[in-house]
């Protein structure tokens, strides 16, 4: 069993992603409370990790034109010195990486065809969604002779709100006259293309109906490239399109203050799960983009998935079926209302 002092963690893709390993820090913690954790990120996400209670520390991975760097990368990390590091979700260049900076004890999963790179390998296929992938990511932990019973109650994430996006979200609310006293409620059209979306007749449709029947304030969010797809969405004053004026940091403080967090699979919703916000999801059948894998770690979430009987779905037969489309809005508004009743309850919101 290996006893990890000076831990790098490689978690280099994109915000879902990161989000679903920040738990790792206080399991190692608690089994290991003198061991310093170190996250290796893209610049993009780090925010995400900032004034974590569990994290000592934060390196920005070296890139170029969006591909590591080899060298930069290696010497950076051998200036560290670390014992152990445990890339989460390897690409070859990370475990390359990790190799050449001399790290004694590399732990990934034993089905690459680069694993060679790695000395203690988890031998799991994340394809076959057996896990969720913040069980996945825990399972690594195996390694230093942890093994972590979760549920959605043990589980803490410790995403903090930042302070400069806690001011930007408030200025950006007083500008567009966002009456705050009502239950804000985030619709999240795009994904990425991480997965298969709900169609935006659809999304336009969930738009009116929460617009008729609940006095609510609607954010539409998304990234620049996004914005047109967001504006179909803006139906009247009470819709607000947010896409493209917002930064990470910006997003984080904007769902910490809404009720509600509508979207496709996309790693905001792994945000608002983080905050401990009702959630709604809409997920594919298809295994490896399941909502069993990538669904919200939370117990205050609901997901709805194609209602046609298919099986063995792939993203090309679930794109000829349009399997998303069949997913009825009334459902999902009923599941909006309950969910809006609860936080009201909670927090005595008045809708």
């Amino acid at each position: 069993m290996i006893e990890p002092k000076n831990l790098l963690i490689v978690r280099t893709d994109r915000i879902g992603d990161v989000i679903l390993s920040l738990p790792l820090a206080e399991i190692i913690k608690k089994h290991f409370p003198k061991c310093k954790i170190t996250y290796l990120l893209r610049d993009y996400t780090e925010c995400l990790a900032n004034n974590h209670p569990f994290i000592d520390q934060i390196i920005i991975l070296k890139e170029k034109s969006g591909k590591a760097l080899i060298n930069s990368n290696c010497h950076e990390l051998r200036k560290h010195k670390f014992d152990s590091s445990i890339i989460v979700y390897p690409t070859f260049l990370t475990a390359l990486i990790t190799f050449l900076s001399g790290i004694k004890n590399r732990i990934g999963t034993g089905y690459r065809w680069y694993s060679f790179l790695f000395n203690y390998k988890i031998f799991e296929h994340r394809k076959y969604a057996e896990k969720h992938e913040l069980e996945y990511n825990v399972n690594l932990l195996k390694a230093f002779g942890i093994n972590e019973e979760l549920n959605t109650n043990s589980i803490h994430f410790n995403l903090n709100v930042p302070a400069d996006g806690e001011f930007k979200v408030e200025k950006l609310l007083n500008e567009n006259r966002v009456d705050t006293r009502l239950p804000i409620i985030i619709i999240h059209p795009g994904s990425g293309g991480s997965a298969i979306d709900l169609p935006i007749a659809s999304f336009l449709e969930l738009v009116k109906i929460i617009s008729e029947k609940l006095k609510a304030a609607i954010i539409i969010t998304g990234s620049q490239s996004e914005k047109k797809l967001c504006d179909q969405l803006t139906i009247n004053n009470s819709v607000k399109n947010f896409a493209g004026m917002l930064r990470l940091s910006d997003l984080i403080a904007l769902i910490n203050k809404s009720s509600l967090f509508i979207s496709n699979s996309t790693g905001p919703i792994h945000i608002a799960a983080a905050l401990g916000k009702s959630t709604i999801g809409f997920y594919p059948k298809i295994l490896s983009c399941s909502a069993k894998r990538w669904g919200p770690y939370s117990n205050k979430t609901r997901i709805f998935i194609p209602t046609i009987d298919c099986k063995n779905c792939t993203r090309k037969q679930c794109e000829k079926l349009n399997c998303m489309n069949s997913i009825n809005m009334k459902d999902v508004f009923y599941e909006v209302q309950n969910l809006i009743n609860f936080n009201k309850n909670v927090g005595e919101i008045n809708v």
